[in-house]
């Protein structure tokens, strides 16, 4: 499957598993998928290119049999500063599709080739430092599924989000054909927003997570898009 299968109704709401309480991650992904959930997205930090050393493929080996029996699907954004060393074992590990930042690449096209190589879906995503212009650049050189603007710096969950991301966003979408995603401080509040801008892939953490009932929060936020 290619992330076109992915999309129901033009959008996705993604709850970012690094903002879940850990002690329940299976209790609230299962809820999740209740709800309705399809795309659930994996962040790892390496503790280099983001200072947090985040999750690993040993958590994704744990959740993945389950999401994919659900019929989900596992988007894993990878903050690191040489994903072609991760893509085996993340494809090993039940990655469905990987994000790579713009900033520790070169050469693009040959970084997407790898990931295909080993069955994965293919993004690419740009720190708030880098301009549209040059991610759009990028994912055309990699003939990338998505592109992720984001909306915080990476690393952290819980950050506030950051004004200009919309405007961002309006120009990456006169720049490439594929979806847009965005990640950081996503909420009901300027889901809208980032909608008109022209995103149609919402990663959301604290909005999700942090609220009494994860299922809910989702519903409501996946209401406030489609």
């Amino acid at each position: 499957m290619a992330w076109s299968d992915w999309i129901r109704d033009g959008v996705e709401v993604e709850p970012s598993l690094y903002a879940a309480d850990f002690r329940r991650l299976g209790e609230q992904i299962d809820a999740l998928l209740g709800a309705g959930c399809r795309v659930f997205h994996f962040d790892c930090g390496d503790g280099h290119f983001v200072p947090p050393v985040t999750m690993g493929p040993v958590v994704l080996r744990s959740i993945a049999p389950g999401i994919h029996a659900a019929g989900g699907v596992l988007d894993c954004h990878l903050m690191v500063d040489d994903p072609v060393h991760h893509f085996e074992e993340f494809a090993a590990s039940g990655a469905d599709s990987v994000t790579f930042h713009v900033e520790v690449t070169a050469d693009p096209a040959a970084v997407a080739a790898n990931a295909r190589g080993h069955g994965l879906g293919v993004g690419v995503v740009f720190n708030p430092e880098t301009t549209p212009a040059r991610a759009a650049e990028a994912a055309t050189a990699a003939g990338a599924d998505i592109v992720l603007c984001m909306s915080i710096h990476p690393g952290y969950s819980g950050q506030a989000f950051m004004p200009e991301a919309p405007g961002r966003i309006a120009e990456l979408a006169t720049l490439v054909d594929v979806p847009i995603q965005v990640d950081g401080g996503v909420g009901e509040d300027n889901a809208g927003a980032l909608r008109e801008a022209g995103a149609s892939l919402f990663i959301a953490g604290s909005s999700i997570f942090g609220a009494g009932e994860p299922a809910e929060a989702y519903r409501r936020l996946r209401a406030a898009v489609v």
